[in-house]
């Protein structure tokens, strides 16, 4: 599979503030990568980036295996779809999604053709002959994905553009642009801050913070077998329950900093007394089910009702999130849980990397430790 975008060890400083740290990403033809993170990490800049809108200051970009560091935007054929829709208001749908093919003087009959195809292609058939006020949100997105579908660029960027929408139109839109993504067979770039959206749309999620990419990888393989517990924490809805821990005397389980210190077993073996983070997923705390080594009591804080699923928060330092996949009465003042050993992650206590995620035991080297501390990337 040929490569579509390279990015080799990219750097942006704004001054003195070190922006992108030593960003290594490789994009092949056709896929569709989402960066991902919390604000301020650097996603958004390493789209811009991409696109030409900023400079970097160090390292080589490649779009299609050419060298596009010096080349302006306009040079690297590439369509950005942004937050906000940026359509012409006095232009109709029509004139709006053949701007770039009129200012190019493309015969009419050609553009007549694409333009027809385009609305077939984004469901805009009945809305050509509109104004961008008359439209919904979700059809003015539609207009914009248009519009940059039209060009037939090398790939799209996208930059957050359905965080104006609300939540429903949101589910709605990320299905529509991964159909369209398919129907294509385009290369895509998708910068968002909602890992619901990452996970669900993506062939690709990189997790970015600070700067540096954290883990790059299939939106499954994050969510099993993340490197670290930024990326636990980060990828999964609701997030990860982290707990202190202490490794027990046998060395295959850990005895956890809770009300009575339950004992879990984990595949794998740890040395004894090693000082670690267990993390526990919601909804691989098995409610009702205590018996056995991996079963243990919580008292219960609060529950949460969202229909087929009830969250139970516990009264325990600190709370922990369980995921009940049934109703749950508001007299229930304890609850039995109970949790598979393969699906205990372990993460180092100071550095955070993992030690056991997915039932893989890990051993983080004091190189890879030392790359996190001076943000260079990890993958």
């Amino acid at each position: 599979m040929s490569l579509q975008i390279e990015l080799e060890n990219i750097q942006k400083y704004y001054g003195a503030y070190h922006a992108l740290r030593d960003v290594n990403l490789e994009i092949p033809k056709g896929q569709f990568v989402a960066l991902v993170g919390p604000s301020g990490c650097g996603k958004s800049t390493l789209l811009r980036t991409i696109a030409g809108l900023e400079r970097i200051s160090g390292g080589t970009m490649r779009i299609a295996g050419d060298v596009v560091n010096g080349k302006a935007p306009r040079e690297r054929d590439l369509a950005m779809v942004f937050q906000s829709y940026a359509l012409y208001p006095h232009m109709t749908v029509r004139r709006n999604l053949t701007y770039s093919m009129r200012l190019k003087r493309r015969p009419k009959a050609e553009i007549d053709k694409a333009v027809e195809e385009i609305a077939r292609i984004t469901g805009l058939d009945g809305l050509l002959d509109r104004y961008p006020r008359e439209l919904s949100g979700g059809q003015r997105q539609r207009v914009a994905m248009g519009r940059a579908i039209i060009r037939e660029p090398k790939a799209f960027l996208f930059d957050e553009p359905l965080s104006n929408l609300d939540a429903a139109l949101r589910v709605h839109m990320r299905s529509e642009i991964r159909q369209l993504h398919n129907r294509l067979g385009a290369t895509s770039v998708y910068v968002t801050h909602d890992q619901i959206e990452a996970m669900t749309m993506a062939d690709q999620v990189v997790v970015m913070r600070s700067g540096v990419i954290e883990q790059k990888g299939a939106p499954l393989e994050l969510y099993d077998r993340p490197v670290n517990r930024f990326v636990a924490g980060f990828i999964g809805s609701p997030a990860m329950n982290f707990v202190e821990g202490v490794i027990a005397e046998d060395g295959g389980s850990v005895v956890l900093d809770l009300e009575g210190q339950p004992v879990v077993s984990f595949n794998g073996r740890r040395p004894a007394g090693e000082k670690v983070t267990a993390g526990l997923r919601p909804e691989h705390l098995v409610v009702g089910e205590a018996d056995g080594a991996n079963g243990f009591s919580l008292p219960v804080a609060l529950i949460e009702r969202t229909g087929s699923v009830s969250y139970v928060l516990t009264a325990t330092d600190p709370g922990l999130l369980v995921s009940a996949p049934h109703r749950m009465d508001n007299g229930v003042r304890s609850i039995p849980v109970s949790i598979d050993p393969a699906h205990v992650h372990l993460f180092d206590r100071e550095e955070g990397m993992a030690l056991l995620t997915g039932g893989l035991v890990r051993m983080p080297t004091p190189a890879r430790r030392a790359s996190r501390v001076v943000g260079t990337q990890m993958s």
